[in-house]
Order: C-alpha cells, then sequence, then structure tokens
C-alpha cells in the first residue's frame, strides 16, 4: 500500500457519495484498490473501492469492522456494497503520515502500545472470525492468543498530533491467532516505511512500547507465512 504517484480515476459510486465535496485518492494497493478521502482535511469519511476480482475482501472487512467497534477504535461503517466501503473516518493521521516519516521512534511507540491495545480490548471468546488467511493452521504454540488486526503494518495505524495511537484501519483479515502474527509483521513493516538508522532499532522500541521481548521463533515463523516461505529451523 502506499501513496498514489499519479491522477486516480474517481469511480462513480464514490463520486455518488462524495456529493460534491472534496474527494482525494489517498492509498493504492496491489490489488488495484484505492481508498479515497471525501471532504476538506482532516477527511470526515473514506471510500473503498476494489475491482470485481478483489471486492470480496470488503465485504469480508464490514463485518470484522462491525464487530471490533464496539470495543476499539476502528472505522464506522456508513454503507458498503459490491467493491466498495464507506467508512467514517477516525481522528489523526496514518502512522507513515509525512509528519511522521522523519520520527520512526514515535511511529514506532504509538505502533506497539496501539497493538497491545487492540489485542488487550478485543476479547478472544466472543470473536467469530477464525485466524487471518495468511496464517495457517501449522503454527508454534501460541505465546498468548488475541484478536488479531490481521495487517498489522505501520500504515494501518492512526496516530493523533501528539504521538499517540488513535486507532486502526484495514481490518478486512482480523481474527483470532497468537499476538506474534502481528508483531512479527508490525517490527517488519518498520524496514518498509522509515528511515533506517545503525545507532536506533525501531523493533526494539516497537516492542518495548507493546511490553515483550523478541520472540525470534516465532517472528520468523510469521514473517515466513506472510511472505508464504518456508521458514528454516536450526
Amino acid at each position: 500500500m502506499s501513496a498514489p504517484t499519479g491522477p486516480v480515476p474517481v469511480p462513480a459510486v464514490v463520486v455518488e457519495i462524495a456529493g460534491g465535496r472534496p474527494t482525494t485518492a489517498v492509498w493504492v494497493n496491489e490489488l488495484g484498490g484505492v481508498t479515497f478521502a471525501i471532504g476538506s482535511q482532516p477527511a470526515a469519511e473514506y471510500v473503498k473501492a476494489y475491482p470485481a476480482a478483489a471486492a470480496h475482501l470488503l465485504a469480508d472487512e464490514v463485518p470484522r469492522l462491525r464487530w471490533a467497534r464496539r470495543y476499539a477504535g476502528v472505522p464506522t461503517v456508513i454503507d458498503w456494497g459490491p467493491g466498495w466501503l464507506h467508512t467514517a473516518a477516525l481522528p489523526g493521521r496514518s502512522a507513515v503520515d509525512p509528519l511522521w516519516a522523519g520520527r520512526p521512534e514515535v511511529a514506532a511507540r504509538a505502533i506497539g502500545a496501539g497493538l497491545r491495545m487492540l489485542h488487550d480490548a478485543l476479547p478472544v471468546a466472543d470473536c467469530p472470525f477464525g485466524p487471518p488467511s495468511w496464517v495457517g493452521a501449522a503454527a508454534p504454540s501460541a505465546d498468548r492468543l488475541v484478536v488479531c488486526h490481521g495487517d498489522a503494518c505501520a500504515p494501518n495505524t492512526l496516530m493523533t498530533d501528539d504521538g499517540s495511537c488513535s486507532g486502526h484501519v484495514d481490518l478486512g483479515d482480523l481474527g483470532v491467532a497468537d499476538r506474534w502474527a502481528d508483531l512479527a509483521m508490525a517490527t517488519l513493516s518498520l524496514d518498509w516505511n522509515y528511515p533506517s538508522a545503525e545507532d536506533r532499532d525501531w523493533e526494539a522500541v516497537l516492542l518495548d512500547a507493546y511490553g515483550v521481548t523478541p520472540d525470534r521463533e516465532r517472528i520468523a515463523h510469521y514473517r515466513g507465512r506472510w511472505n508464504d516461505e518456508p521458514v528454516l529451523s536450526g
């Protein structure tokens, strides 16, 4: 997922929802999906528009958002249909917003603290969703079962201007799994989104904010599952 680098066509359904309000493409993904901000900044609403081949992913996200909204800071579903999802905006900016791009330590802390907040808030016993699609059945015994975000990459954490986590977005793969499924991906995504520094370890900052020490076996396993690559032991 990344910011668009050029003009993006606005689908008719997005034009209709916007009703003349400003409409800006803010994210594109590898599936051809685009997220549009509706309204003047800060945006009041968002609409995701996906191609037909990926429309089922939005259908999967709707019940997850509605369930998680009872417990945690996630978007409220306003309406949805085949290939589109209309939600209310949450306060804050993505953790990869230009405001945070040059402040990776602040962002890493917010991501770690935000994941801990999410994991503590969502009740495993009441969750009707199985594990995220990429986790698979063959996994190490769980360190702690939680309701995982499912795509805990840095852009999906929102931050207020004081540097704290204000919520999470893109929960289409939310489900019960070991907390290290989320933590493995969250720490990996730091390398994709923030400048490296030889004397700083942003992974350690994130895990410290979450409240754990690194579990290298579980990190390697879940990163291997994410990449659909075998994890070598030993």
